[in-house]
């Protein structure tokens, strides 16, 4: 451990929030990092779902020093043959047959920044629709329909944001009725008030297919058709936010295949870079036309970057050939039949849920009451972190106390034991300890 590099953090770093680990960290490989000491800590959060095929895999790291033989960076105008080919094998391999036209920027926040400018320009209008929730990104507007997160202290934000009622299946809004019927109601209800508020300037509903940052909630198939036709009937655009879920994480190339849904605009990103920040948005030909003649810009320094673009492809490249789409179904079910038999054995467990490899593990009091187990969810990440095991926990108290789980898509059997080890040693030392 070097101390006076820990002082010089300390001293010269902003401090921006979240969790922070007490020690810097040297290097990490497939689902594994190591500390400034030397210590293995296995990542069950793909480094915040970005390492979707494992840190610094070999097609990453080759298509990196591909890159530099070539080029990092060019001019904006000047589109690079990998950013033309990343296009293609988007359109024609991972998207709808309507989503074909792309544009390549770098985070989530500003893909979500992109398609909300693109759904105002094109209808005219400037009223959103977001759900509860939701994460969108930290960046003026994204941040305005992100309802996850702290919102306080920002100054103003952009006018004409709404939020609609997340559908929570397992804590529903409604409790008197069905799950599913009290999210349809729920939302029925939030599109009512919408409307009565509206000046009549809609121009999109943004929504996660699985609401992570909310607690990994995964929508019924009757909510995600109601958006779209809440979208239609007002002449708003339908964006997917498929930062978690596009690539295969889920078991699925994307969260509209999962639920059979086609989005006006999709943002892509996390998933997308396996690691590096790339982020992309996909819409319609007609669309991408209409906001073309009206001068839409997007203009930015880094912009079709060819650095990115040749990650792209390698990342999308490793997926298909390694049928990673496949290992998290078939991976996803044994990290699942793990999660139930620790769920059998602890009462503190309400629910597991999710898609593919990415799981939710919400903690209660009692299953009975279902009241969050903020405390435990608090001990037993910091415990497993102790153990060697890096957890995501929301411990937020609308929203309950639920462990997120993302490996790797490349994780093994036997990371997924070790790690339900760790998990079934920190709950027992937690509860014993409360």
């Amino acid at each position: 451990m070097n101390n006076a590099l820990h002082a010089s953090a300390k001293k010269y770093m902003l401090r921006y929030g979240g969790d922070v680990f007490p020690n810097l960290f040297k290097s990490a490989k497939g689902t594994i990092v190591i500390d400034d000491t030397g210590r293995e800590i296995l990542d069950f959060t793909s480094g915040q779902m970005c390492a979707t095929i494992g840190h610094n895999h070999p097609a990453i790291v080759n298509a990196v020093n591909e890159a530099g033989k070539k080029a990092f960076h060019m001019f904006s105008g000047m589109i690079p043959e990998d950013v033309a080919r990343l296009a293609e094998k988007v359109a024609t391999e991972w998207m709808p047959p309507s989503l074909s036209k792309s544009i390549f920027i770098n985070t989530g926040s500003e893909s979500n920044e992109v398609a909300l400018r693109i759904a105002k320009m094109y209808t005219g209008g400037y009223e959103v629709l977001a759900v509860g929730g939701s994460w969108h990104g930290v960046t003026g507007t994204a941040s305005s329909v992100s309802f996850a997160s702290d919102r306080k202290g920002y100054g103003v934000p952009p006018p004409g944001v709404f939020i609609l009622p997340e559908p929570n299946m397992y804590r529903p809004y409604i409790p008197e009725l069905p799950p599913e019927e009290s999210a349809l109601r729920s939302l029925e209800i939030g599109l009512k008030m919408f409307d009565m508020a509206s000046t009549g300037r809609g121009a999109a509903i943004i929504v996660e297919p699985v609401i992570s940052a909310g607690g990994v909630l995964i929508p019924p198939k009757s909510y995600m058709q109601a958006l779209r036709k809440a979208a239609d009937d007002r002449g708003m655009l339908l964006i997917f936010d498929e930062a978690q879920t596009a690539f295969g994480r889920i078991g699925k190339k994307t969260g509209s295949e999962l639920f059979g849904i086609i989005p006006d605009i999709m943002t892509l990103s996390k998933t997308m870079g396996g690691g590096l920040p790339l982020a992309a948005v996909v819409t319609t030909p007609e669309i991408e036309e209409d906001i073309h003649q009206k001068g839409f810009s997007f203009y930015t320094s880094h912009v079709s970057d060819p650095l990115l673009a040749t990650v792209g492809l390698a990342v999308l490249d490793t997926i298909k050939n390694e049928k990673l789409i496949e290992k998290a179904n078939v991976t996803g079910a044994y990290l699942r039949k793990q999660l139930l038999q620790l769920q059998e054995k602890y009462e503190c467990i309400g629910e597991v849920r999710g898609e593919g490899l990415l799981l939710g593990v919400e903690l209660v009091q009692d299953r009975q009451s279902r009241l969050a187990h903020h405390r435990l969810g608090e001990l037993t990440t910091k415990k497993c972190f102790e153990l060697g095991l890096s957890m995501n926990i929301r411990r937020r108290p609308e929203r309950g106390s639920v462990w997120r789980i993302a490996p790797p898509l490349t994780v093994s059997n036997q990371e997924i034991d070790q790690a339900i080890t760790i998990l079934d040693r920190a709950l027992d030392e937690s509860l014993k300890a409360l």
